[in-house]
This record gives C-alpha cells, structure tokens and sequence, in this order.
C-alpha cells in the first residue's frame, strides 16, 4: 500500500513538474536563461565524455568531483535551485514524510540539468568499456546511483542553508561559504596553480576518489580489475548514502513545514522624533535583524575579501588593496532590488504623505554605514599590507566614487526596475526562493555589476594622470551620483508609487507579460540568441581579460601571467590588448542591452503604455 502511494505521488508529482516546465518555456527571459543554461551543460558534458574516451582518469574523477560541487553549490546561487513545486504545498495532504520527499525527488529528476549529468555520467560507461565488458555492465548502476547521490546532496544542501538562514550564526557561515565558492570560481587559478607548482595533482585525483562523487567511478575500476570486495562496498556505499540523505532530507522537511515561525519581540523600539530619523533607523535595522540582508551584507565583504587574498598563494599582493572596492561592486548589485524586497510592506510609504524623499535617503544613508566604515577599513589595511605605495592614490579615489554610485544607483534600479518577490512575512522555508522571477533578478544583479563598477571611471583616470587629485574627484563624483539619483528615485516614487504597490502586491499580468516579450519575438531568432549570449558572456572579456590586467599594470606586478592573454604581449600591445577586450565586453553588453531595450521600446502597444506613462 506504501509503495502504490508512494508510486501514485510521484506520477502526479512529476505531471506536475513537466507541466510547469512547459509553462516556463513560454516565456522568453527564462526560456533564453534555460536555453543558454543547458548549451553550456551539454559542452561540460561532452568534454567529461570526451575525458573518459581519452582514459585520462585521474582528471576524470576531479571532473566528477566539480560536477557534484556544481549540484551542491549551484542552487545557493540560483534562489535555492528549481523549487516549482515546494513542500509548503502539500502539507494539508495526507502523506508521510519519507512519501512527500521521495515523490519530490523523482519530481526532481524530471529536468534539464539531472539530464545533462545523466550524459555526463555515461562518461563512467565508456570507461567502464575500455576496461572490461564487466565493468561496462557496472557502470550502469553505479552511474545511476551516482545521480541519485547528486540531486539528494542538492536538495539536502539547499535544506541545511536554509536552517542556516533562520538563525543569525547560520547566515554568517553560509555567506562566508559562498563568498568563498564563488571568489575560487573567479580566482581559483591562483590556488590550482600552487597545488600543481607543488606536485600534488595525484593527492587531489586520490582525494576525489575516496570523496562521495569518485565512488561510482572506483566501482569500475574495481570492476575492471576484477575486486569485487571494493565494487560492492563502492555500490553498497552511494546506496546507503543515498538512503541516509533523503532520510535527512526529509526530517528537514518535515521542520520546514511545521516549524513555529511567530515573530519576536522587538529589542529596541523606535524612538525617533522625525521622519527621517525614523527610516533611517528602520533601515539600519534591516541591515542587522533581517538575516537575508546581513547574508547578503557578508557574502559581499567576504566576496571582495577571498578575492583579493587568493593570488596570495602564488605571492601576488597586487590585488589587495582591491578588496574593498570588489566589496562594494558585489554590495551594490546585490541590493539592486531593495524596494521589490519589501513586497507589500511598500503601502506604508506610500501612504504617508512626504514618505518618499526620507525613505530613499534613509536607504541611501544606510547603506553608505553598512558598507563605507568597513570597506575604508579594509581598504587602508590590505593596501599597506600590499607595500604598493602606487596603489594609494588609485584605491582611495574609487572608493568614495563607488559607495556614492552604488548608494545612488540602487534605489533608482530597485524603483525603475522593481522585479516582484515573495513578502517577507510568506518567505517558505527555503529563504533563498523569493519567487518566480529569479532570473530576471540575476539579470539585474549582472547589469549593476557593470553600473556600479563604471561610476568610478571619472575618479580612476583622474587619478592615473594625476595621482591624489583623483581624491577629491572621487569625492565629488560619489556624492553626485548619491544626490542626484536619489533625487529622481524619490520624485519617481512619489509620482508612481501606487503603481509599483500594484506591481509587487499581484505582479504582471498575462498581458503585460505577453506584451513584454512581444518585441524580442519578433525579432529573428539568430539576433534574441545572439544578444542572450552577449549579455551572458560578455563579463569575460571585460573583467578578467581587461579589468583585472589593467590593475595588475597599473599596480605594477607582473609576476602571473595565468590566462590573463594582455600579459603574455610585450611592451605597448599589453595596453592594446587591455583596451581591445575591454572594448569587446562593453560592445557585447551593448548590443544585448539595446536589442533588449529596442524590442521593448518598438513592441505593440509600447507607444501605448509610454504615453500613459
């Protein structure tokens, strides 16, 4: 009767999950985002396949290893992973724990990406066919446990993060741990290259084949040389972990869904006499109780932190008085939609007459307390700690010219390009999922990177051409830059307010969104690919083909060339090639944001809605 329940659940379960797949393919954003998601998937696939082919087993199994991290980490950058179908949904239904859970994993089964590792892992196939005939026979069921093993560690670490968030030690670590994911995913070059300058390339390949990911893998080398005591242990061991995880996962559902989440009662009351006075407090004190923000708040000092201190182990020092400008740069995209965040608590301002203008100051200041005193702090450290004396100059005229651009271009992003999120107060289990629209707030969060980073252009050649007269230009363009957008932020508040409630209380409707994506569909499709792509690749060779050997000449340290392809040119073709790729991403961006930008001014009814507007 389990089992027949259990079946019964899972076939619906999976209808279910196909269904809105179908759904998301409708529209064209996501779409685009799955697309390019899956073309990427299939040539790392095709590379681990061609690994295999090639018998270069010892990189075979590290490769296996990045492909589990992938599933592990992948969903803490991506709102929680692919939650279509959340826990929360099913509780009035009369099922167990262990039937709900193993429902939703072979729900989970049914994408795109346990597709494409299902073609990664016949990699263990074709190994398993070089061996022996026995061995390609065990490689059947040991690749398909290996995927099992793969979307349970997903779902379990997505669960286990979000038992982090809920407390505030939790979000501290988790954000530590993904600062420094996703500061390896950037500069681990520089931490490959000093494990392969000391000869332990074979530790590591050792290494991935005792972790959990090398396991089906040793069970066709086992096969293949006839041990069958390892082979068993191998198959028994992903079984029972396997087992072991979706037990786990499912008493961490079973709290998530029945866990008491009543508020608390406030530390400190409000004592403020003014209005301003009293956003600013209110402000401050999301930055310090709401555990998402502090997440954020540390992941990106940590983010600019890990960095910059990577190219130590190689004895680069250049990088360090960077670290606090990097933070800032992550800061400010990562709180480009801090309006849609607020969800419907926005009707407060709203309607309080005069709210708009303290509002948006008060987020300004904020800011500018959560992010400057800490950022100079690291700044003035790291940078003396680096012994550049020429880097002075340079750092201190991006900082204040960052934290005034990043203070000023938030509020306007998250008032002009409001993305609707899940309200604070119906935040699931999962705090990392904050709605449908993730991949229209990664597109967002990408764009301010750019922004953000380029509003210290002014104050960084000043300071190339004339040293400390960079200083006060920073100063100067920061505050502008705080000033002014904040000034247009609040009128535009003011004017639209009600409208953007509207927008974050019910999001777009079927014909605003219809209407949204009506011009890029009638553009030909060779164009939408090729501006998708540009918007998504175009980082490449703007950030660490361009930026960061920029700031390795202009810091005057030349000890790694590493892939950076300007230092491996000589004399004047070094700044050539700096300019050449940073002329390539900035024209990449380009093109998508204005086919993007043209599709939509030049859609039906665009005319329409910009008159009303």
């Amino acid at each position: 009767m389990a089992l027949a329940l259990t079946y019964e659940t899972s076939r619906t379960l999976v209808r279910m999950r196909l269904a809105s797949f179908r759904h998301a393919l409708r529209d064209q954003l996501r779409r685009s985002w799955i697309i390019t998601g899956a073309f990427i998937g299939l040539v790392l696939a095709g590379g681990t396949i061609w690994l295999a082919a090639r018998g270069e087993q010892d990189v075979l199994v590290v490769v296996l290893a990045l492909w589990m991290l992938g599933w592990v980490v992948g969903p803490l950058f991506a709102g929680g992973g692919d939650e279509t179908l959340k826990p929360e949904y099913f509780t009035m239904l009369p099922l167990s724990p262990r039937t709900l859970s193993s429902g939703l994993l072979v729900a989970a089964l049914a994408g795109v990406a346990p597709v494409i590792s299902l073609i990664a892992l016949v990699s263990l196939v074709i190994l398993g066919g070089q061996l022996s005939v026995v061995a390609a026979l065990v490689a059947v069921p040991a690749l398909l446990l290996q995927l099992f093993c793969f979307v349970l560690a997903s779902r379990l670490a997505v669960a286990v993060y979000g038992v982090l968030l809920q407390a505030r030690a939790g979000a501290v670590i988790a954000a530590l741990v993904n600062a420094f994911i996703l500061a390896f995913a950037a500069q681990g070059w520089a931490l490959i290259a000093a494990f392969v300058s000391t000869d332990v390339q074979g530790t590591i390949a050792k290494a991935a084949r005792f972790a959990p990911s090398g396991w089906g893998f040793t069970a066709v080398e086992a096969a293949g040389r006839g041990d069958w005591l390892q082979l068993l242990a191998a198959l028994a061991g992903l079984a029972v972990l396997a087992l072991v995880m979706l037990l786990v996962w499912s008493a961490l559902l079973v709290r998530r869904t029945t866990a008491n989440r009543a508020g608390r009662t406030p530390r400190r009351q409000l004592t403020a006499s003014t209005a301003e006075g009293a956003a600013a407090a209110k402000e401050l004190r999301s930055w310090t109780r709401d555990l998402l923000y502090g997440h954020r708040a540390v992941f990106a000092i940590a983010y600019g932190l890990f960095f910059c201190l990577m190219p130590l182990a190689i004895g680069l020092k250049s990088m360090l008085p960077w670290a606090g400008p990097a933070a800032v740069i992550m800061a400010g995209s990562m709180s480009c939609n801090l309006y849609g965040a607020d969800g419907t608590a926005l009707w407060t301002t709203v309607m309080t007459p005069g709210a708009s203008r303290p509002d948006v100051r008060a987020r300004q200041r904020a800011f500018l307390l959560a992010f400057g005193p800490v950022t100079l702090a690291i700044t003035v450290v790291l940078t003396w700690w680096s012994g550049v004396a020429s880097a002075w100059p340079l750092v201190l005229s991006v900082l204040p010219a960052l934290l005034g651009g990043a203070a000023g271009l938030i509020v306007a992003c998250s008032v002009y390009s409001a993305v609707p999120t899940t309200d604070a107060h119906k935040r699931s289990g999962n705090p990392l999922n904050t709605g449908e629209n993730e991949g229209e707030t990664m597109g967002i969060v990408y764009v301010m990177l750019i922004a953000v980073a380029t509003s210290c252009a002014p104050a960084l050649i000043v300071a190339l051409y004339t040293g400390w007269w960079g200083v006060p230009v920073g100063l100067l363009s920061g505050a502008l830059f705080w000033w002014y957008f904040g000034r247009v932020t609040a009128r535009r508040l003011e004017q639209k307010g009600p409208e953007l409630l509207t927008l974050l209380r019910h999001g777009r409707s079927p014909a605003e969104q219809a209407k949204k994506t009506a011009g890029l569909d009638a553009l030909p499709k060779w164009r939408r690919t090729l501006a998708g792509f540009c918007l998504g690749f175009g980082a490449i060779p703007l950030i660490p083909q361009s930026v960061v050997p920029l700031v390795i000449k202009l810091t005057g340290s030349n000890s790694s060339k590493s892939w950076f392809l300007a230092l491996y040119q000589e004399g004047a073709w070094q700044w050539v090639v700096i300019v050449l790729m940073g002329a390539l991403g900035l024209s990449m961006y380009a093109f998508g944001g204005l086919t993007y930008y043209y599709a939509r001014k030049h859609a039906p009814g665009a005319s329409v809605a910009v008159g009303a507007a």
